[in-house]
């Protein structure tokens, strides 16, 4: 059970969230649901960085290909028009440079966050990764309302204002990607033995 407890992720405050002042509303709403920030730090980061911290797989790629087929075909946008091709590794391929020229256009605060089940419990907080989709009273839902369709066919990322790693697995290789080892501190909560 202590392994539930300590379970940590990344997040990190986007430079639309950034430059809009919502560093402070992000963290207030991580520690109110009582995860525990154990690092955290401002970058402005490089396109070598952020193309570490971004999936690489073929797969990822065409999936995220395929999602922006699926929203052009929702809203009526032809996609050779929209991006000069209908394949969805290239469009993918697209998505992701527009993904690095986004993280790189302003500083990030990156944040390693623990707590009891904190992955799920920090997408929870966040709200869908596509604004216009996102609940009221989650972060999205509350501070942005960016659309897919719009973003695709300016060509640029979805303004989101946050990041929130999916699995264990991301977590630990973008908490290693973020953070030294020395920059991760440990630390009881004063509420940890009454809320667990």
């Amino acid at each position: 059970m202590e392994h539930i407890k300590q379970e940590k992720t990344l997040v990190l405050v986007k430079p639309d969230g950034v430059k809009r002042g919502l560093i402070g509303e992000v963290i207030k709403r991580i520690e109110r649901r009582g995860l525990k920030i154990i690092a955290i730090k401002m970058v402005w980061a490089g396109k070598e960085h952020i193309h570490k911290h971004l999936p690489t797989s073929e797969e990822w790629m065409e999936r995220l290909g395929q999602k922006t087929l699926k929203t052009f075909a929702e809203y009526k946008i032809d996609p050779l028009k929209a991006q000069g091709t209908s394949d969805p590794k290239q469009i993918g391929q697209m998505v992701k440079e527009a993904l690095a020229e986004y993280l790189t256009s302003g500083p990030v605060v990156a944040m390693a966050v623990q707590g009891i089940h904190a992955i799920d419990m920090i997408r929870k907080l966040a709200g869908h990764t596509l604004p216009v989709f996102a609940k009221m009273g989650t972060i999205r839902g509350d501070y942005s309302v960016d659309s897919p369709s719009v973003a695709n066919v300016e060509r640029r990322a979805i303004h989101n204002i946050m990041h929130a790693s999916e699995t264990p697995e991301e977590a630990n290789n973008e908490i290693g990607l973020w953070f030294s080892k020395d920059e991760i501190h440990e630390y009881k909560r004063a509420e940890e033995d009454i809320m667990f």
